[in-house]
């Protein structure tokens, strides 16, 4: 998930939060407000009632004439007067014990349920001591809630909608900088390191952000520089007395009357000069491998064509080999079978793996398996050699790394990484599986090639 949607979705989430609960404290509040006043409009019928009923010896006092004049009947209004004898009295309402008792303790006690509301009163009078109760019922107030249930649902949907689309707006204004740094960021390769981005006004993260980049690009920059200067020279500074060293051992072991020793002397120098001018060779082309994947002299390349000139130069370098090639599950598309890249770097890379599976199993029959499917094309070597211990996998494309059942074989622990660089830099990737004394299948994966 993008942080631009993780922003959108966590301010959708804390504003649509807060509508609720301001919504929510809006009808509470209200409908206590509500409660509140009829209640009070309940009680003040209480006292009328008691001064009407306890207190005037007329029916038509000053009191009841207030009542009918001032105040309005209420809907359902009824008026209970109950007598209370030291404890005894009859119930007229199926109300719940509590509300009589806090009557008689407190003097006052208040009871709704649904619509219907009950305010009662203690009243000591010389009539004696009665439970006076008024109940009515709210259904205006109740009419009101309602209408103002649905007002806050609207209200609320509407700002849900202007929530999510402001949290859009929001979030896309907040990323935008590091939007434009991914950009830059793209734009800049080995081939043009002397870029940087462009510094932002203030001490922000995202200014800090921007500082920090460049200069990690500038440690970069200064890094392939050294890199490169190393690559172009160490080809002539390291080959030129290498060659020397070859030529004059050549040359002495040329000369008559040699002795044996002498002659076993010069041409362990020559064996050896070979063997560091193979290391020499495989390192510098590791080290290249190593930029960006300049595209020089990259062109297309048809890759059941590359697997059997692989295969025929493997075949040229050990001649004991056994190789059979698998074509079985070529496509029927045949522009399935093309890749882009550099037609050496790829022979190279191939031809490491097979050599590999042949000089590791003895020269029993090593199948190569070429696919295509799913825009990647797979290339597929299969051995029945010593196979990697399980613990050693992991570390088979490391420089210098050789197994540890490996030390009857010949090698310098160079050809996988430089592999796999290869690879790397042709987009692709390099699967393995392997089980000791079974064999092991190496998965090569590229890219099938599309046109713009």
């Amino acid at each position: 998930m993008k942080i631009q949607t993780k922003i959108t979705l966590l301010y959708f989430l804390i504003a649509t939060a807060g509508l609720i609960l301001l919504n929510a404290s809006i009808f509470y509040f209200v409908s206590q407000f509500n409660f509140e006043d009829f209640f009070k409009r309940l009680e003040a019928r209480v006292r009328l009632s008691s001064q009407i009923n306890l207190f005037q010896n007329e029916p038509s006092g000053p009191f009841q004439d207030i009542r009918n004049r001032y105040l309005e009947k209420l809907d359902q209004e009824r008026d209970y007067l109950i007598k209370y004898n030291n404890g005894n009295f009859q119930k007229p309402l199926p109300l719940p014990q509590q509300f009589y008792d806090a009557i008689v303790k407190k003097g006052s006690a208040r009871y709704n349920v649904d619509n219907e509301f009950y305010a009662g009163s203690f009243v000591k009078s010389p009539k004696g001591s009665y439970i006076v109760i008024v109940a009515a019922q709210d259904p205006y107030g109740f009419k009101e809630l309602e209408q103002l249930k649905r007002v806050l649902v609207i209200t609320f949907l509407i700002s849900v909608i202007l929530t999510y689309v402001a949290g859009k707006v929001f979030s896309y204004y907040t990323i935008r900088p590091v939007r434009a740094i991914i950009k830059s960021v793209r734009n800049i390769s080995a081939n043009n390191l002397h870029l940087r981005l462009s510094e932002l006004k203030g001490s922000d993260e995202i200014a800090e952000l921007v500082h920090t980049f460049n200069h990690m690009l500038t440690r970069l920059e200064t890094s392939f520089e050294t890199q490169n200067n190393f690559v172009s020279n160490a080809s002539h500074e390291l080959r030129t007395p290498l060659a020397i060293i070859t030529s004059e051992t050549e040359l002495l072991l040329g000369h008559e009357g040699l002795s044996d020793r002498t002659k076993r002397s010069g041409q362990n120098i020559l064996a050896e000069s070979e063997k560091l001018e193979q290391i020499l060779t495989s390192l510098l082309g590791l080290a290249q491998t190593g930029f960006d994947g300049k595209k020089q002299n990259w062109q297309l390349i048809r890759t059941d064509e590359l697997v059997l000139t692989v295969v025929d130069s493997v075949k040229k370098i050990d001649v004991e080999s056994s190789i059979s090639i698998d074509f079985s599950a070529l496509p029927a598309n045949e522009e399935m079978l093309y890749t882009e890249g550099n037609i050496n770097l790829l022979r190279l890379a191939l031809s490491n793996i097979v050599l590999n599976a042949c000089k590791y199993s003895n020269n029993e029959q090593v199948v190569v398996k070429l696919s295509s499917e799913n825009g990647r094309i797979a290339i597929v070597v299969i051995d029945k050699g010593i196979g990697i211990p399980q613990a050693e996998l992991q570390h088979v494309f490391e420089p210098f790394f050789r197994a540890s059942n490996t030390t009857d074989f010949k090698g310098h622990g160079i050809g996988l990484p430089l592999t796999l660089n290869i690879i790397r830099l042709h987009k692709g990737s390099i699967g393995i599986r392997s089980e000791e004394k079974i064999g092991t299948e190496m998965q090569v994966l590229l890219p099938v090639y599309k046109k713009n």
